[in-house]
């Protein structure tokens, strides 16, 4: 049986997880393809209630954000062979500068997708909770799809978008079964159902049905509702993200979500021979270390 496998597309790379297990692949200026691999100490495997569903959610979007941040500071280095020397790895950011790259991250989506969608909302002439919450969403989905349509005209992310598309050809192969060869790997879709594009989509409209229990408060509380019942939301869309992976042969299920795979159309591109072979790499390692682990550990979910 297939491991749970995700990743990301960094700098000129790819960052695979496994379970237990992390590798990030990168494309030096050289042509070289450099790698990092380090060991998870998942929360999840520490107590069961970290496990329970909606709560494992958090947990796993959390170490992801954490893991995604790492991998960047290696991938960084790399790319531009920064004062390394032949055989030495670059370094990771720092506990400080991780806990400052979370803060700024998660402060800009929080006001960009929460926080400003209601205070638009807020300033339309609608009495009727239901339709408060509903004109909210379209809003907040209105700006979510334009950022990304946004950050597709950027010339310089098309290589990263062209690493996130290798990320998700690999794992499609890995989990039909089929050879990690680039060659073989090229044939399989750049869509997958467990990407954070899709979770992403998900979270707001999950939030649509969770908001509408509380209608339209004053201003302060609409601000603080939007930010406190965010973990609720993500740990549910997790849930449903993670439903999705395991049943993607539902024809009924895979159209229902239909809207999150569409747009990641706007985060991939068709990748290069030369980038699937760097999204293999990674994917061989993590596979290869997460081989020595317990069946147990296959037990931790990741998105793609």
């Amino acid at each position: 049986m297939a491991q749970a496998i995700g990743g990301q597309a960094v700098l000129e790379g790819v960052m695979m997880r496994g379970p237990r297990n992390w590798a990030v692949a990168v494309r030096k200026p050289d042509g070289e393809i450099a790698q990092v691999a380090r060991e998870i100490d998942p929360l999840m495997a520490r107590h069961w209630a970290l496990r329970l569903p909606v709560v494992r959610g958090v947990i796993a979007l959390g170490e992801s954000l954490s893991i995604g941040f790492r991998a960047l500071s290696v991938s960084a280095n790399y790319a531009v062979e920064e004062g390394l020397a032949a055989d030495e790895e670059p370094a990771e950011i720092s506990r400080w500068a991780l806990i400052f790259s979370f803060a700024v991250a998660i402060g800009f989506a929080v006001m960009l997708f929460k926080v400003s969608p209601a205070l638009l909302a807020d300033l339309l002439p609608i009495s009727n909770g239901g339709w408060f919450v509903i004109v909210e969403g379209l809003i907040r989905v209105s700006i979510f799809v334009a950022y990304l349509t946004l950050l597709s005209f950027i010339p310089s992310l098309r290589r990263v978008f062209q690493y996130h598309a290798a990320e998700h050809k690999a794992i499609n192969a890995y989990e039909a079964g089929e050879e990690l060869e680039p060659e073989v790997v090229q044939r399989f879709s750049l869509i997958h159902p467990r990407c954070g594009t899709a979770f992403m989509l998900w979270v707001m409209v999950l939030a649509v049905f969770v908001f509408a229990f509380f209608g339209r408060p004053h201003w302060y509380w609409l601000i603080a509702e939007r930010i406190l019942l965010l973990p609720v939301i993500a740990g549910l869309a997790y849930e449903l993200i993670r439903f999705a992976g395991k049943h993607q042969g539902n024809r009924v299920l895979m159209t229902l979500l239909a809207p999150g795979m569409w747009l990641q159309r706007l985060t991939t591109r068709q990748p290069s021979l030369d980038q699937l072979e760097v999204s293999i790499r990674a994917l061989r390692e993590v596979l290869l270390l997460e081989e020595s682990r317990s069946p147990d550990a296959n037990r931790v979910e990741v998105m793609a």
